[in-house]
């Protein structure tokens, strides 16, 4: 590439070629969440649980088939011993649409192994292209939220993420003989709280993970892996609503959420 040419590829408005991949890391257990086990037998991972009558799973994926052609494939990361999948979406498989039996087991493994079968693929991604990674567990995404986020980002350097601004006065704790107790309240100011999609070349972002697991050190998001390479990537302002659903209490929050949306 001429020096001409690659001034203006790293010019803001640049628009290459790379498509847009999503990842959705589908294989934990959700034990937070602390759903009850019916008959002594332990219930669904949380993403399978229905909310407005349909499994959190398939609200997460619609959000993004909504946006159609402007994605080129949506590969979803279960457990290899996942045996409730088929049965709570057998709507899927649908075209651009992959089943990937390669859960790790944490969800940076789960990640880095899609991305590799994602890179693997004959005529599926390369290197260069970008990657939307979604948690299953925050199903009140929606298409604007996507579009926003690979609009900010698609010219970017390094790529992005959605996030909140932290709102609310922040503590840190200490522990003694009678629980959890304040040790002091954190500065706010400047802290924002990390949601997904994440979006990253899928080459680079394969890097890093790839890096923090050789170094042992712990990853709990695309962009933490990013950042340990000395990268900086873009914060894109989300929704409050796009929370994760991680407690009890988060799944009535989210019907009352989505059933707002069908009214």
């Amino acid at each position: 590439m001429s020096e001409n040419a690659e001034k203006s590829r790293n010019s803001p408005g640049f628009q290459d070629a790379a498509r847009v991949f999503v990842l959705i890391p589908c294989a934990g257990l959700g034990a937070r969440a602390g759903l009850p086990d019916v008959d002594g037998v332990a219930g669904r991972p949380k993403q399978y649980q229905p909310i407005a009558g349909t499994p959190m799973i398939i609200h997460t994926v619609e959000a993004f088939r909504a946006l159609g052609a402007n994605l080129a494939g949506l590969w979803l990361v279960i457990s290899p011993d996942d045996t409730d999948f088929e049965d709570v979406f057998p709507g899927f498989n649908a075209e651009g649409e992959h089943l990937l039996r390669a859960g790790g087991a944490t969800r940076a493994a789960s990640v880095r192994n899609g991305l590799q079968a994602l890179l693997a693929t004959p005529g599926a991604a390369k290197g260069n292209d970008w990657v939307l990674v979604h948690d299953a567990a925050r199903c009140l995404i929606t298409p604007q939220q996507i579009q926003a986020l690979i609009s900010s980002c698609r010219d970017d350097a390094v790529g992005g993420l959605l996030a909140q601004p932290l709102a609310d006065t922040l503590k840190s704790e200490r522990l003694d003989e009678h629980g959890v107790r304040v040790s002091a309240t954190v500065d706010r100011a400047g802290k924002w709280l990390a949601q997904t999609p994440q979006m990253f070349r899928i080459g680079a972002l394969l890097q890093a993970l790839a890096q923090a697991e050789h170094s042992g050190r712990v990853v709990t998001d695309e962009s933490s892996a990013m950042e340990a390479l000395g990268l900086s990537p873009k914060l894109v302002r989300g929704s409050a609503l796009n929370l994760k659903i991680t407690y009890p209490e988060d799944f009535a929050l989210a019907e009352a959420i989505l059933l707002s949306r069908l009214g």
